[in-house]
This record gives structure tokens, C-alpha cells and sequence, in this order.
């Protein structure tokens, strides 16, 4: 088990990479905690990760929201006494060139992409901190390495996580805490789900999505969730700073 004994914070964790991570972390040894901000969601990802014989706790909140990050915190570490890793997951999407991405989409877009990334690393590094040790992954996407048109609000929330992570990864990297970047392709989710029923020409936005990955086919959760975990293995201690593509060689292109 290579995350034996370890505590785990996932956010956005009811569905999708965040519930694929969670579900394998606690194959893994860990105790798991998951947030969002629907409970009934949550509580059916705890509910199935029952029926597969894996523990998985849960948190209501929203990552937007920093009164209720900080009890989040509080909360786990009152009952759990520490946070090893971190996994901030959470993120939207919205389609929308930049003259026509209303402001309040771009605004939701960064309260929760960017905002919620660095607010849940603001109150759990702290208590890394103390402990002299962490681990904290944020989910960036290809996209926060490469543009495409269209989402001007997830493209710009996706670069400004690749830099938050650089960022960290410097101002942490000899005090114990590690801190690298998930880059998935295009993934099968909810959230690209719902991108491809809204484009007009749903079949015809899935081919075109499809021939930016060399490998000729959309990713799944199961192996983000691989890639999540390699990063939080102590085996890679000496990795910090690193936007990982998994991204079936878009990247490469």
C-alpha cells in the first residue's frame, strides 16, 4: 500500500478524476476525505465506495468560499491530526470566446479554479508545515500548457494553476513539501460530457476533440488517478514543480 497510514483531502471528489483518485487512494491505504458542493453526490460516492470495501469521508463546502475552507481544515485536522496530501481537483468549465465570456462566468471560472486551488493550499500548508512534510497536487489540464479556442475562461484559470504550482513547488521545496501539476487530455467526465452537449454539433465536436490526442481516444478517470497517485508516491520525492501530461501526446504535438 503506498499511501499506508497517509490522510488524503480531495476536492471536488463526488465525481469524475476526483472520485476515480479517491476510490484508489483508499485501495492504497489511505484515509480519504472528499469535498463538493452537493452532499447528495457525495454521499452516493461514499455509498459506492462502501460496496467496493473502501472507506471514503466526506465534507460539504465550497472551495470559492474561505470560511468555509478553513473549517474544512480545521475539521479534518481536529479529527484525523494531520492533511498529508492534497488534491485540489475542484474546477468548471464554460464555453465562451473572450468578448463574449460573461463577466460572471469568468469570474465564477477563477473563483473556483484558481481561487479555490490557492485557498485550500493556504490553509493546508500550515499544518504541512509543521509536520515537515506534504504533498499537494493541483489539477491543471493540457490546457494550461496549450490553448485552444473557445474557453478563454478555463484557459486562462488553467495557466494561472500551472504558475500557482511552480510557485509553491519553489517556496516549499526544502521545508518537506512537494507540490506538482496533473496536465489530463481530454477526459471521459461529467464535465466534458456536458462541454460536448453543448457544442451544436455534439458527434462532430467528439471527433475533432479526439484527433488532438496522437493516441486516437479520450482518457479515463482510472488513469489520471494512476498518474495523481505516482505523483504523491514518496518514491518521487525528488519530483516538485512538474506539470505531468497525461494527455494521450497532445502535449507532443
Amino acid at each position: 500500500m503506498k499511501l499506508k497510514d497517509k490522510v488524503a483531502l480531495i476536492t471536488g471528489g463526488s465525481e469524475g478524476l476526483g472520485k476515480a483518485t479517491a476510490f484508489l487512494f483508499a485501495k492504497e491505504g489511505a484515509k480519504v476525505i472528499i469535498t463538493g458542493r452537493t452532499e447528495s453526490k457525495l454521499q452516493d460516492t461514499v455509498e459506492e465506495g462502501k460496496k467496493q470495501g473502501l472507506e471514503v469521508d466526506y465534507l460539504v463546502g465550497d472551495v470559492s468560499d474561505e470560511e468555509r475552507t478553513i473549517e474544512t481544515v480545521n475539521h479534518i485536522i481536529d479529527k484525523y491530526g494531520k492533511i498529508d496530501i492534497l488534491f485540489n481537483n475542484a474546477g468548471v468549465l464554460y464555453l465562451g470566446t473572450t468578448h463574449e465570456t460573461d463577466t460572471e462566468i469568468w469570474d465564477k471560472t477563477f473563483a473556483i479554479n484558481v481561487k479555490g486551488t490557492y485557498l485550500m493550499s493556504k490553509h493546508v500548508i500550515p499544518h504541512m508545515l509543521e509536520a515537515g512534510y506534504g504533498c499537494i497536487v493541483n489539477n491543471s489540464s493540457i490546457l494550461g500548457l496549450k490553448a485552444v479556442p473557445g474557453v478563454a475562461a478555463y484557459n486562462a484559470t488553467k495557466g494561472a494553476v500551472t504558475q500557482l504550482t511552480r510557485s509553491s513547488a519553489l517556496e516549499y521545496a526544502d521545508k518537506g513539501i512537494r507540490v506538482n501539476a496533473i496536465c489530463p487530455g481530454t477526459i471521459v467526465t461529467p464535465m466534458v460530457d456536458g462541454l460536448l452537449d453543448a457544442m451544436p454539433d455534439r458527434d462532430g465536436a467528439e471527433e475533432l476533440f479526439k484527433s488532438f490526442h496522437p493516441i486516437g481516444r479520450f482518457g479515463t478517470p482510472d488513469e489520471i488517478a494512476h498518474a495523481v497517485l505516482f505523483l504523491c508516491d514518496d518514491n518521487v520525492g525528488f519530483m516538485t514543480g512538474t506539470m505531468l501530461s497525461v494527455d494521450g501526446g497532445w502535449v507532443a504535438r
